[in-house]
């Protein structure tokens, strides 16, 4: 029988690293120690074994013992020997804006300098498959927050507008799809988003703020709640929808033509036509520019605006100091917040068009504007890194860094390139098949739990975040609804060899572009693409034509049967298989079909959100930080730089 003395110290005795197989053995110690022997810890973590004989507490008193006790339990229990997650770890997830793969330094870059990611990756684990749900950001964004593929939510888009047009639409994420979030909020957690949302605002009326991230889990959120925009600089083409602007423009001058010349042939008596006919073609023309240029003709106003929770800050918002409120923002959160669990979302604006990079990092890299812009987002990465540091988070903080799909080839002003390299990865943003729009970097740190300097190749996704984050936080994963990420702990620490993922789906908006199966009884990773853009011109290797490359319709080849490529002999997927160069064709194509099949069995229809009438701009939805239409307010400007 346990010594009541004993039983007692055992019993106030817990592992403060929260480390579940040393807690499991305190009751194994309260009865072996009365044969008076202390047993080996197990724990796989503790490299430290002590087998110590201790005599029976008639021969010593008391406090011997507990000295005894003591040694073993600081040598196999307490933090600095037992390496174990913390019960509730803090997370810092950034989150890149059209970065590409190539664009930094620990994947391959050796022009751009990112020392403080490529340190990032040489204290951590670096992902090199790490996939975008979706090679757009709307949809890919929605993914990373549910864990889900967009199509299951209706993020995903049946028409040529892949993402969110307006601020002032009624489409965003919907508010019964559960983010990581919202389960970490309910575990306790202050939760805040700083920076890009573009997931949609209001549904019914100018307030409801029914997509809103405040209604999504966050209690805070500073930042854009839509995306940057050539419009947002107001000194390069316009980005949104250019080519339909174009032919508004066009179908307008046409009207104003005609009208002119009836109204002159009347007076000159060369046209026999009622001046009622030329007054309501006058009007249907003015109804038609009215139309459109209310829109896209104040597209600055409408959507380049900053938000503090519900609140508008500035509209329109001021580009020079809106990388450093964004970091003032993110770093006081982490001060705010240092004595409780946090989770910080910094969705970075960087390295989106129009580039607006400050006075101090222009001109400092080799690759022009697209060069500064990126080191500009690396030394903001630095300044979160040091705050983490500064405020002795490191051991207790999972910090993670990824890009929300591949770079914009298209992204040119003249002859310059504004848009990312994706190393040797064919295609790049807008292309919902090709490795380079979804392949992108992912990066993760945790000091003291994670193997630095780890290199993985397993397919991982951005939507692993949800199941790995709330299972780290103690939470539950959804059980109602289908979750398509897999929790990387057991990966990145290395007690697994394989992801969770055998099979991944390519979708651009609802088409279903390829299928990624890793083979795992071989290793091999096999890509079938059923459809792929047409890129214009043919050799270019991008849609320069267009801007972006479309989803369906005639800017699409079909491939029967699929393009096959064997990704890991042919990252670049540079040379198509087929059953005359490949023994397994037939069988991969049947495995991959059945697969098809399967997943489509696990669709079912939602209202979507990205549908022409959700995605156009409605007035009474518009945030106004005025009396509409008359919008315009700017916060006093805060002196971030003492800050940050």
């Amino acid at each position: 029988m346990m010594v009541p003395w004993l039983k007692e110290h055992f019993s106030n005795t817990v592992c403060r690293n929260g480390c579940s197989r040393c807690n499991s053995q305190a009751t194994a110690i309260m009865t072996s120690v009365t044969s008076h022997q202390l047993p080996s810890c197990s724990c796989p973590t503790h490299s430290r074994s002590l087998n110590r004989t201790i005599p029976h507490p008639c021969a010593r008193s008391a406090s011997g013992h507990l000295s005894y006790l003591n040694i073993w339990l600081i040598l196999c229990l307490f933090p600095r020997t037992c390496v174990s997650s913390p019960s509730k770890p803090n997370f810092l997830l950034i989150l890149a804006d059209d970065l590409g793969i190539g664009d930094v330094g620990c994947y391959g870059n050796d022009t751009i300098r990112t020392p403080n990611i490529d340190g990032l990756a040489k204290e951590g684990v670096r992902l090199n498959q790490h996939i975008a749900a979706a090679a757009v950001c709307t949809p890919s964004r929605a993914a990373f927050l549910t864990g889900r593929y967009p199509i299951r939510s209706g993020m995903a888009s049946s028409t040529q507008q892949q993402v969110l047009f307006w601020n002032g639409c009624s489409g965003g994420l919907p508010p019964n799809e559960t983010t990581f979030a919202r389960i970490l909020q309910q575990q306790g957690y202050s939760t805040a988003l700083v920076g890009k949302w573009h997931m949609g605002v209001n549904c019914k009326t100018r307030r409801d703020h029914c997509h809103h991230p405040l209604n999504h889990g966050f209690d805070y959120f500073y930042g854009m709640p839509f995306t940057l925009l050539n419009e947002c600089q107001g000194t390069d083409d316009p980005e949104l929808a250019k080519s339909l602007q174009d032919k508004y423009w066009l179908y307008t001058q046409m009207i104003t033509l005609a009208v002119f010349t009836l109204v002159i042939g009347k007076l000159a008596n060369f046209f026999p036509v009622k001046w009622k006919i030329i007054i309501c073609l006058a009007i249907c023309g003015l109804l038609h520019f009215l139309s459109w240029f209310s829109s896209y003709g104040f597209t600055k106003y409408w959507n380049c605006i900053l938000m503090r929770n519900h609140d508008i800050t500035e509209q329109p918002m001021n580009l020079n100091r809106t990388a450093f409120n964004i970091l003032k923002e993110a770093v006081t959160f982490i001060k705010r917040n240092k004595h409780r669990p946090f989770l910080l979302f910094v969705s970075l604006l960087h390295v989106h068009t129009p580039l607006t990079t400050t006075e101090k990092f222009q001109g400092r890299s080799r690759h022009g504007l697209y060069g500064d812009n990126v080191e500009e987002m690396d030394w903001m990465v630095g300044r979160l890194l040091n705050v983490i540091d500064k405020e002795s988070l490191k051991n207790t903080t999972l910090i993670y860094f990824a890009s929300d799909h591949g770079g914009s080839l298209e992204a040119r002003r003249r002859n310059s390139q504004l848009g990312g390299w994706n190393g040797i990865y064919k295609g790049g943003k807008g292309m919902g098949g090709w490795e380079g729009g979804i392949r992108v970097p992912g990066i993760f740190k945790w000091s003291g739990v994670l193997p630095a300097g780890t290199v993985i190749d397993e397919p991982t996704s951005l939507m692993d975040i949800f199941p790995t984050v709330v299972h780290l936080a103690g939470g539950a994963v959804p059980q109602d609804r289908v979750i398509d990420g897999r929790t990387l702990l057991p990966l990145l620490r290395g007690s697994v060899r394989h992801s969770g993922h055998e099979f991944m789906f390519h979708y651009c908006g609802v088409f279903l572009h390829a299928v990624r199966w890793h083979q795992k009884d071989s290793g091999t990773v096999w890509k079938a693409h059923y459809a792929t853009p047409v890129f214009q011109p043919e050799a270019s290797g991008a849609c320069f034509r267009r801007g972006i490359c479309p989803c369906f319709g005639d800017g699409v080849t079909h491939h029967d049967p699929p393009l096959l490529f064997n990704l890991s002999q042919d990252p670049s997927e540079a040379n198509p298989l087929s059953a005359d160069t490949e023994p397994l064709f037939d069988t991969v194509m049947r495995r991959i079909r059945k697969a098809v099949e399967e997943h489509h069995k696990t669709l079912t229809p939602v209202p979507q959100q990205l549908s022409p009438y959700n995605n156009i701009w409605k007035p009474w939805l518009q945030p106004c930080c005025g009396t509409f239409p008359f919008c315009w307010c700017h916060e006093e400007n805060n002196k971030a730089d003492s800050i940050v």
